[in-house]
C-alpha cells in the first residue's frame, strides 16, 4: 500500500517541477495558458506540499506495516515455543 503513496508523491513532485518551470518561462511561450507567474508558483507550492504529505503517509504506512509483520513473527515464534514446551 505504501508503494501507491510513493508513486503519488513522485507524480505530484513531477507536476510541481513542471509548474515551477512554467513560472519561469515568458508568457509568449505559453499560448492559451495562464501567463501569471504567481499562479504557477502557487500551483507548484501546493503540488509540492501535497507530494510531501503523500510521501510522509507512505513512509508512515510502510513503518506500520513493518511493525505489524515483526509483531506477527514474534507471536508465531512464541506460539511454537509454547507448543514445543507442552509436548
Amino acid at each position: 500500500m505504501s508503494r501507491n503513496f510513493y508513486i503519488l508523491a513522485a507524480t505530484l513532485g513531477f507536476f510541481a517541477l513542471v509548474a515551477g518551470v512554467m513560472s519561469l518561462l515568458p508568457s509568449g511561450l505559453q499560448p492559451g495558458l495562464p501567463a501569471n507567474g504567481t499562479l504557477w508558483r502557487t500551483m507548484a507550492l501546493i503540488l509540492l506540499l501535497a507530494g510531501l504529505a503523500s510521501a510522509l503517509i507512505g513512509v508512515m504506512s510502510n513503518l506500520f506495516e513493518q511493525v505489524d509483520r515483526h509483531s506477527e513473527e514474534e507471536r508465531r515464534t512464541s506460539r511454537q515455543k509454547r507448543r514445543s514446551e507442552r509436548n
